[in-house]
């Protein structure tokens, strides 16, 4: 395959001071306490943490899909801080991929159609050497015309990792890829994943409670109530384990 090499910048994504919180009643519920962190390009970083520790949140925040209600997140050069909904949302369109647990396909367009959503939606034509080399990379020759309904869990979520690519991102986030899989599948797709950013250049940010996932990637992330508190380099699934269970203790 032809490898086209993704956009590299100086910083893939950098958070500064961010936290977020939501009104419950007269009560407001912390789900990011001043969380500061950056992520190289090219690389592939997994994010951890107990159950509400914040690890969606984080990521919903860096991607763009909900607005930190303090601090600053940077994506590439650019910052999410003073852009309107719309103007984020453009942003979001052309510099940010996102791979969903449910896939979030489109059951009446076809396979291609799928990949090639969010650069039609952009007013713009798909490249269609890249889009081949899309479908290649994720093994979906011959299936560019069936629709959803017609695929597997596994193949849906092939899909949705080549949508996720199809715009060239800065970085490609990704909420529990697996977790809607059995094994088999889902360690195929945690391998397609590991591939096609080291093959594509591409940087990867995945939440995962699997440390198994976690350990192929080149670091993991760890939270806790919210905040930022620590991470491990090229760790082994019992290191990550052990590290969680000293979170949750």
């Amino acid at each position: 395959m032809n490898t086209t090499t993704l956009t590299r910048t100086s910083t893939a994504l950098r958070l500064v001071d961010v936290h977020k919180s939501y009104v419950n009643g007269p009560d407001a519920v912390f789900a990011l306490r001043s969380v500061s962190l950056e992520i190289a390009p090219g690389t592939f970083t997994a994010v951890m943490g107990p159950s509400g520790s914040g690890k969606s949140t984080l990521l919903h925040c860096a991607a763009g899909l909900d607005s930190p209600t303090r601090g600053n997140v940077v994506v590439g050069d650019v910052t999410h801080a003073g852009m309107s909904a719309d103007e984020l949302t453009r942003f979001r369109r052309d510099h940010v991929g996102f791979v969903f647990q449910s896939y979030n396909l489109l059951d009446h367009l076809t396979v291609a159609e799928n990949i090639a959503l969010p650069l039609l939606l952009a007013g713009r034509r798909p490249d269609p050497q890249w889009q081949a080399e899309l479908v290649t990379a994720v093994g979906l020759e011959g299936k560019e015309h069936r629709l959803p309904g017609e695929l597997s869990g596994g193949q849906a979520q092939r899909v949705a990792i080549a949508r996720a690519l199809v715009s060239r991102p800065t970085v490609v986030f990704a909420d529990e890829p697996t977790g809607a899989l059995d094994s088999h599948t889902g360690a195929q797709i945690l391998s397609l994943l590991r591939e096609t950013q080291q093959r594509l250049g591409q940087t990867l940010v995945v939440v995962t409670h699997d440390a198994v996932v976690a350990s192929v990637a080149d670091r993991v992330l760890f939270l806790r109530d919210g905040c930022f508190v620590g991470h491990l380099d090229g760790a082994t699934p019992a290191e990550i384990t052990a590290r969680l269970g000293e979170l949750r203790s």
